[in-house]
């Protein structure tokens, strides 16, 4: 039995943490979103096994349902509120970056956007639910301004006014 969960132990990687950037192109009129999650982090939320290989994202045998369960765990615990209204998150493209525990999953959502920015409400929650030290940080670039916040289960969400 030690055995195990010290194996287990071993194999969790040693940060509770995501990383967002929030970029809106004025020109472009249009809201880039780049989310990074921990893999492992996502096997747990969506499958309950950090280790699972069950929904194999970005390989060329994903599982069917892969991206309606990222998804919809996403929508639970992410989201962006552009002047009062949430914005629809819609996947653009994923990719997977490091390896073994370090291996990232990365997520692009963009969003075109036509009127003036003048609040922006932020939430990310993400694994917050699963961890109790999880943070998430934040990067927001909005006309030549950037911002960082620093997102966590006490303090899960934040709007920026401009």
């Amino acid at each position: 039995m030690f055995a195990l969960i010290e194996s287990s132990v071993i194999q969790s990687h040693p940060l509770r943490l995501s990383l967002s950037e929030i970029e809106y192109l004025e020109q472009e009129k249009l809201i880039v979103i780049d989310l990074r999650l921990f893999l492992m982090d996502v096997n747990e939320a969506l499958v309950f096994d950090p280790e699972s290989r069950e929904l194999r994202f970005c390989e060329p045998d994903e599982a069917p349902n892969a991206e309606q369960l990222l998804m919809s765990y996403i929508n639970d615990f992410f989201f962006l509120e552009v002047n009062g209204e949430r914005v629809p998150l819609k996947i653009k493209k994923k990719r997977l970056k490091g390896n073994g525990i370090d291996t990232a999953l990365g997520i692009v959502f963009e969003h075109h956007h036509d009127s003036p920015l003048n609040t922006l409400k932020i939430k990310n929650a993400v694994f917050t639910d699963l961890f109790f030290d999880q943070s998430n940080i934040v990067y927001v670039h909005i006309n030549n301004d950037s911002t960082s916040l620093m997102l966590d289960k006490k303090t899960p969400s934040h709007t920026l006014i401009f």
